[in-house]
């Protein structure tokens, strides 16, 4: 079988005389996809849909003895969430287990696999990001999370990244947020779109506070207030992300419904039993979850200049 652990893995520790065994007691990352993406807890099947139902735009001028006009509603986009599972064992043999004189070297490898499912998670929520820009990751409207040309059912596009991509500083957030703050639905209609949160590379950590926290504008000997901290426009503050990939991109999270989204299909469990014919003792992890997007106007971003 492949992958079994024996005693050939590390014969050190069939001896007397080890006094520390390291590699593995790391302290980890609080959740932070949880920052990325809301939960979505459809019903319980193989996959889900949402679909965009497009309503009504400007009312026109009725002429006096003109008939009424009307209008109907517009099936749009559908954007389907299909659960991929993720799992992974090890094997060891029943001389292993015997003869290792070194208990916490069998007591790590059950924390050892949740940490690889727990960073596994992390990665494949925050590749949404990495690839918001990437062609061959297309939502439901058929482009990329971040485009300057989203389709509208009704005809025409709009943006939800800066038309010239540039790296985070005061003016260009400044920019981002008004175009989220001049959004319009399919139809052309304004909505209440606003601004949450920040959302960083590690690289990116102190710009992004010294952006954010300072009362006046930063870099500049000029008294004008920073109006971004004054304003709270992004009462959620700064989120920086560990498994973001590019370090100049920067993503704001906005108050957009059925936006980002997590489904959990199948929560982690962990499960063990003797395979008879070797006496190998077997350990498996497995889940199954999602992670995407329905609608776009969720997050807006740059890739950096």
């Amino acid at each position: 079988m492949a992958g079994v652990i024996a005693t050939s893995n590390h014969p050190k520790f069939l001896w007397p005389g080890v006094t520390a065994i390291w590699g593995k007691e790391y302290n980890d990352h609080q959740k932070e996809y949880v920052d990325l993406f809301d939960d979505y807890n459809p019903q319980t099947l193989n996959y889900a849909e949402d679909v965009q139902n497009v309503g009504f735009g400007l009312v026109p001028v009725k002429a006096q003895g003109a008939g009424i006009q009307y209008t109907s509603e517009v099936q749009g986009f559908i954007t389907r969430y299909t659960p991929v599972a993720y799992a992974l064992g090890y094997a060891v043999t029943h001389e292993e287990l015997k003869d290792d004189m070194y208990m916490q070297v069998a007591a790590s490898r059950a924390p050892s696999l949740a940490r690889g499912f727990n960073q596994t998670k992390e990665r494949v929520g925050a590749n949404v990001y990495n690839r918001a820009t990437n062609a061959s990751y297309l939502g439901g409207d058929g482009v990329a999370l971040l485009s300057t040309a989203h389709p509208n059912t009704s005809g025409g596009t709009w943006s939800n990244k800066l038309a010239v991509d540039a790296d985070l500083s005061e003016a260009s957030l400044e920019d981002l947020i008004i175009q989220i703050t001049n959004a319009v639905d399919d139809q052309g209609l304004m909505i209440n779109l606003m601004p949450k949160s920040l959302h960083i590379a590690t690289a990116n950590w102190f710009n992004a506070n010294r952006i954010l926290g300072s009362v006046y504008q930063t870099g500049t000997a000029n008294n004008d207030i920073n109006v971004i901290k004054a304003t709270n426009a992004l009462p959620m503050g700064i989120k920086m992300n560990h498994y973001f990939t590019d370090a100049n991109a920067w993503f704001i999270r906005t108050n957009c419904p059925n936006g980002m989204k997590f489904w959990q299909r199948e929560a982690v469990s962990f499960s063990q039993d003797n395979d008879f014919s070797t006496k190998n003792a077997l350990a498996v992890g497995y889940e199954r979850y999602a992670f995407g997007w329905t609608d776009p106007r969720a997050v807006f971003g740059s890739t950096g200049g």
